[in-house]
């Protein structure tokens, strides 16, 4: 169903992305409402991560046009892309290894105006220790003595604190426990169910799935498939034959990503 235009945050029309002449990506159109998870699946060099490059202008969005909330935001500059509303939390994580959970946080929230920035990190410290009640003692760690579980919370957290319309997640889930996994995708989905936009790419499609409102399987440059939270089990059957290359009815046995 098409999103009314107050309630669609990001849209992506006819956009293809790439690396100086190269396409990568697309041409694709997509879209993504306020209280909404999207998710973008398929197994790696699909083009995933180039996609959300092209949403931040890290990569070149070589056609089409991408907006934030109705405004056009290609060719504006990565930082100029971040005040106008998109955080991310990349694959990886990469926070500062030497600096705090606390300093870690407070880096996403310079993009705000500076009397508004210690509020936001002083509510993202305290939603972290909520999620993640270990924090409250270990704030003023170094991240690099964190477990991966804790630094995913901390690097969301330190999205969360620029205040995003929509926020972008790169590979959550790789390198964490199954358990771990479903804690921060339920965390996602509070985060959905307060009203913030939320773009996820992933490989893990069963975790994916299970919170996701709609979601679009990349192949070939394009979209290969789209499902929905209402849609038959069979789309997951679907999902994986095309996340790791068989096709359907193969009698190889199958396994799901959070089983691996």
């Amino acid at each position: 169903m098409p999103i009314s235009e107050p309630e669609c945050v990001l849209t992506l029309e006819d956009v293809a992305v790439g690396y100086g002449r190269t396409r990568v990506v697309g041409p694709l159109s997509l879209t993504v409402g306020r209280g909404e998870i999207l998710c973008l699946l398929g197994r790696n060099g699909v083009g995933k991560t180039t996609l959300l490059r092209g949403l931040l202008n890290q990569a070149k969005v070589q056609q089409g046009t991408v907006r934030l909330a109705g405004t056009a935001i290609s060719g504006r500059s990565p930082h100029a892309v971040a005040r106008m509303g998109i955080s991310i939390v990349p694959e990886g994580r990469r926070l500062v290894d030497e600096m705090s959970v606390r300093d870690n946080i407070a880096t996403g929230a310079l993009r705000l105006p500076r009397k508004d920035r210690r509020p936001a990190v002083d509510a993202e410290l305290r939603r972290a220790e909520t999620w993640l009640p270990a924090l409250r003692d270990r704030k003023g760690l170094r991240s690099s003595k964190l477990s991966g579980g804790e630094q995913q919370i901390v690097a969301l957290a330190r999205a969360l604190a620029g205040r995003p319309r929509l926020l972008v997640l790169d590979e959550p889930s790789l390198g964490l426990a199954p358990l771990i996994v479903r804690q921060l995708f339920d965390h996602l989905r509070e985060l959905a169910a307060q009203g913030l936009a939320i773009l996820v790419a992933e490989q893990n499609f069963s975790a994916a799935l299970r919170v996701a409102d709609r979601a679009h399987v990349l192949e070939g440059g394009g979209i290969a498939f789209t499902t929905s939270r209402d849609a038959p089990a069979h789309d997951e059957e679907v999902i994986r034959d095309l996340v790791f290359g068989r096709t359907p009815g193969d009698s190889e046995s199958t396994t799901t990503m959070e089983e691996r």
